[in-house]
């Protein structure tokens, strides 16, 4: 995956410098955010007490059902007894506080360049907003190893085993809901050939994206992580007990997504919505702060093999349903995102459609 991305990367370098907000102790212009800004910003929170995004148990004998329904619903839904030890979910939490509780001085000496795809810094989504967002962040593709050994010269290897076997768990976890997933829409092993001779998608590639969101002297009027959906199949992510993730949904608002111990978060990706069709929606998804406490959260990221051609799956097209998108690889697709960002999925889907009608 990381030449996946060095290649997208290079040909969209970004400009941002990088964060420094423990030394703000006020909130500057530069972070102050209005509707201007972003349209999304001053939507309102939901007001429906009896909404909430789903709470599902992987143990449940009608999982499929459910994680079927909430990804149709929501594009998202939170997890329990998923498999993940919650001694690992310490651990990878432990050594997010660590590395952003690092001095600046030691942060920067793994700041990621800005054609690059591993190291610290802001999102890459900054790029499309012109105020900046109180949070910073780190990016791990592949090995650790170079980037952790500047950061901790002395133990850098325990922290290198903790996102390797972080890897493997979340791994195994999205292929599994990838076919409860697809499962729930009448889709079988014999439809996905890419998923491998053991239907363990052991040829995807991902990335982890940790997280920092500082405590914030003014957070009604700051964004921690600017509303936008994900260039992934699905993204699993861990959150400390401190709130902050909301998840959109149409005609009803933001959804804050409350903090429930030893619980995931997984949204629906940009690749998956294509390849359901347009079935699962893609779910915008940002990242609010406090003035209270700091939160911390870590993304696995998880996506096809680079240059495999990604299209609506032949069982969920026929004649009443034709395809909405074109086939693309996720590196064509991760271009278009870094140009056109959020319009990105309208985008190609007025290209097919355009070409339907010729």
């Amino acid at each position: 995956m990381s030449s996946t991305l060095s290649d997208v990367f290079r040909l969209h370098p970004i400009h941002i410098p990088l964060p420094s907000l423990p030394n703000l102790k006020s909130l500057p212009d530069s972070y102050t955010w209005t509707a201007k800004d972003d349209l999304l910003f001053s939507a309102s929170a939901s007001s429906d007490s009896h909404e909430s995004l789903p709470l599902i148990d992987l143990s449940d004998p009608h999982a499929t059902t459910l994680v079927g329904n909430a990804c149709t619903t929501w594009g998202a839904f939170q997890l329990t007894n998923h498999g993940v030890p919650s001694r690992l979910l310490d651990d990878i939490e432990l050594l997010t506080g660590s590395l952003f509780r690092l001095p600046f001085h030691r942060k920067i000496k793994a700041a990621r360049s800005e054609n690059g795809v591993s190291g610290y810094g802001v999102a890459r989504i900054a790029s499309f907003f012109s105020k900046k967002m109180w949070s910073e962040g780190f990016t791990v593709v592949g090995s650790p190893l170079h980037d952790f050994r500047k950061l901790w010269p002395s133990h850098h290897l325990e922290y290198c085993e903790i996102i390797e076997e972080y890897e493997r768990h979340m791994q195994k976890l999205a292929a599994k809901l990838m076919w409860l997933a697809l499962g729930s829409l009448g889709v079988e092993e014999n439809d996905i050939n890419w998923a491998g001779p053991n239907s363990d998608f052991q040829g995807t590639q991902a990335a982890i994206q940790l997280n920092h969101y500082p405590i914030c002297p003014e957070p009604d009027r700051s964004m921690g992580l600017a509303a936008h959906t994900d260039s992934t199949l699905l993204t699993i992510l861990y959150q400390n007990n401190t709130a902050g993730l909301q998840v959109f949904r149409d005609g009803m608002g933001w959804f804050t997504v409350p903090t429930v111990p030893d619980s995931l978060v997984v949204n629906v990706g940009d690749l998956l919505h294509i390849l359901t069709n347009g079935i699962f929606p893609s779910v915008l998804h940002r990242a609010r702060v406090n003035h209270i406490r700091s939160r911390f959260s870590m993304a696995y990221l998880w996506g096809p093999p680079s240059d495999l051609m990604i299209s609506p799956l032949s069982r969920l097209v026929d004649p009443l349903q034709s395809p909405l998108y074109p086939s693309l690889t996720w590196k064509q697709y991760l271009a278009t995102k870094a140009t056109h960002f959020n319009q990105s999925l309208s985008i190609i889907r007025n290209y097919m459609s355009s070409v339907q009608i010729s």
